[in-house]
C-alpha cells in the first residue's frame, strides 16, 4: 500500500509539475500579451475605475486560466511539499495489530524517519546517500518480504553476520542469552487476558516484551524464503545465521508475531525507515510519546 501511495503521488507530482510549468513558461506569458494587446486596442479613458474595470473584464475574457491549469497551480507546490515530506523527512504510518506489545499498540498513529538509515530514491527505493544503518534494538519499519505491497513493523534483533536463536523462548545473539527480568502484568486486548510482561535490552536499546513461558509454540517457514538454507528449525525453535544486507526481526509480542522466525530475512531494500513517534492514539491521547 506504501509502495502504491508513494507511486500515485510520485506520478501527480509529475502532472501537475508539467503543467505548472507550462503555465509558468508558455500560457502566462501567452495570456499577458493577449490582455495587453486588447487593452491598447480599447478606446482610452481618463477614468481609472473605469479603466481597472474593462481590465478585469478584458482578463475574464481573453486571459481566463483554464480550470485545469488552476487546479494543477494550486496544488502543485503542496503536492511537493508532501512528496518530499515522506519521502525524505518521515513517513506516517499506522499500527494494525497487537504484534508489537506493549511497545505499539493497535491503533497508534507513529511516524518513521525516512533518513536514519540514508537516503533513498523514492518510489525505486534506491539508497543513494549512506546516513547510517540499523541497530540491534530499533523499531524499523519495512516492506513485508512475503508481499512487499504490505508494511511491516517489527524489532530489530539480528544484524548481518549474527548468529541468532530462539529456543525454548529463550533469545540468543551470538551465543550470548539475551536476559529478560520480570516486570508485572500486561492485559493483551488480542487475547482478552493478562500475560507476562519482562524487561529487555538489545545493544542499548531497553524496552518491554510479553511472553508467556507455558505457552506451547510451533516453529516453521510460512514459505520458501530468500537463505532459508541459514535457518535450522526443531521442536524447541529456530536457528539462523543472518546473511548479508539482511536483518533478523521479530515482535514484541513474541507468542502474537509472525516474524523473521516464520518468513525469514528482512532485505537491506526493504527497509523503510526507523519509527521514532507515536503522534496520535485516538483512544489514548497519553500514548503520544517517544517509545524504545
Amino acid at each position: 500500500m506504501s509502495w502504491n501511495f508513494a507511486l500515485i503521488l510520485f506520478l501527480l507530482l509529475v502532472v501537475t509539475g508539467v503543467l505548472w510549468a507550462l503555465d509558468l513558461l508558455v500560457l502566462r506569458p501567452a495570456r499577458k500579451r493577449r490582455v495587453d494587446a486588447a487593452m491598447a486596442a480599447s478606446p482610452a479613458t481618463a477614468d481609472p475605475a473605469a479603466r481597472e474595470a474593462h481590465r478585469r473584464e478584458v482578463v475574464a475574457n481573453v486571459g481566463r486560466v483554464p480550470w485545469w491549469i488552476e487546479y494543477a497551480v494550486s496544488f502543485f507546490p503542496v503536492i511537493l511539499f508532501v512528496f518530499v515530506l515522506r519521502s525524505f523527512v518521515v513517513e506516517p504510518f499506522r499500527i494494525p495489530s497487537g504484534s508489537m506489545l506493549p511497545t505499539l499498540q493497535s491503533g497508534d498513529l507513529i511516524l518513521v524517519n525516512k533518513f536514519t538509515y540514508g537516503l533513498r530514491l523514492p518510489v525505486i527505493d534506491k539508497k543513494v546517500v549512506d546516513i547510517g544503518e540499523p541497530k540491534r534494538g530499533d523499531v524499523f519499519v519495512f516492506r513485508y518480504p512475503v508481499d512487499p505491497n504490505v508494511d511491516y513493523i517489527k524489532r530489530v534483533v539480528g544484524l548481518p553476520g549474527d548468529d541468532i536463536a530462539y529456543l525454548d523462548k529463550t533469545l540468543y545473539v551470538n551465543g550470548q542469552v539475551v536476559a529478560h527480568t520480570r516486570d508485572g502484568d500486561y492485559y493483551e486486548p488480542d487475547r482478552v487476558s493478562y500475560i507476562a510482561q519482562f524487561t529487555e535490552k538489545l545493544g542499548d536499546t531497553e524496552h518491554r516484551i510479553l511472553l508467556d513461558p507455558e505457552r506451547r509454540q510451533d516453529y516453521g517457514p510460512i514459505w520458501q524464503f530468500a537463505h532459508m538454507g541459514n535457518c535450522e528449525y526443531s521442536r524447541a525453535g529456530v536457528r539462523c545465521k543472518v546473511p548479508e544486507g539482511h536483518y533478523f526481526a521479530m515482535g514484541d509480542n513474541r507468542d502474537n508475531s509472525a516474524d523473521s522466525r516464520y518468513w525469514g530475512f528482512v532485505p537491506e531494500s526493504n527497509i523503510v525507515g526507523k519509527a521514532f513517534f507515536i503522534w496520535m492514539n485516538f483512544s489514548d491521547l497519553g500514548r503520544i510519546g517517544r517509545f524504545n
